[in-house]
């Protein structure tokens, strides 16, 4: 009688499922291996570099080192200068040419200025996606005049808390003479946590 070798190695595997608890007690009990915790900040730094790259990959590695510096990097590391801002005038009209320079920035908000210069709110594309926008309309009239406001010096931890108190997630940065530095937002905070 030939028998198939997948009958056999089915047999086989139940007779050692029936065995292995029995022969459980005839087994050297397994000592445990040492087990290491780092004490320093050093040491686990360490420990991480000698991590084999099939254990922990680099955008791991980058998501632990963010995460590590989180206490000490602050708003000015993340945010967006001045420079690459995409301002409105408040008295400007949102006609096509205007709304097309907005909407290529690629930003989702704009702050807007007044006369003096001076920031007096910011229009988010979804009040410009979900109205009705006549050629006639000025920047003022979807204008959010809620705004908040950072320091650069300020740490990422206090932005989070601010984050959470204000529930914005768009802020004006202001630089160490209370002039506009800058903007962040949520967005930059978790492509710095996530990558």
């Amino acid at each position: 009688m030939w028998y198939n070798l997948s009958m056999w190695q089915k047999i086989l595997q139940k007779i050692v499922k029936i065995l292995d608890p029995k022969l459980e007690k005839y087994r050297e009990p397994k000592k445990p291996g040492p087990k290491y915790a780092p004490k320093t900040l050093e040491e686990f730094i360490d420990v991480l570099r000698r991590t084999p790259r099939t254990v922990l990959d680099n955008k791991a590695r980058d998501r632990i080192a963010a995460v590590m510096s989180f206490d000490e990097r602050k708003v000015e590391n993340l945010m967006a200068p001045k420079s690459k801002m995409v301002f409105v005038k408040d008295k400007e009209v949102l006609g096509p040419l205007v709304l097309d320079k907005l909407y290529k920035s690629g930003f989702t908000n704009f702050p807007v200025i007044n006369s003096k210069e001076k920031v007096s709110g910011v229009i988010h594309t979804e009040a410009l996606n979900m109205l009705e926008i006549k050629k006639t309309d000025k920047a003022e009239k979807y204008v959010d005049k809620k705004v908040y406001y950072l320091h650069a010096e300020d740490s990422l931890k206090f932005a989070v808390e601010e984050i959470e108190r204000t529930n914005s997630y768009y802020f004006f940065v202001l630089d160490r003479n209370e002039e506009l530095a800058g903007f962040f937002t949520v967005q930059m905070l978790l492509d710095y946590l996530v990558h």
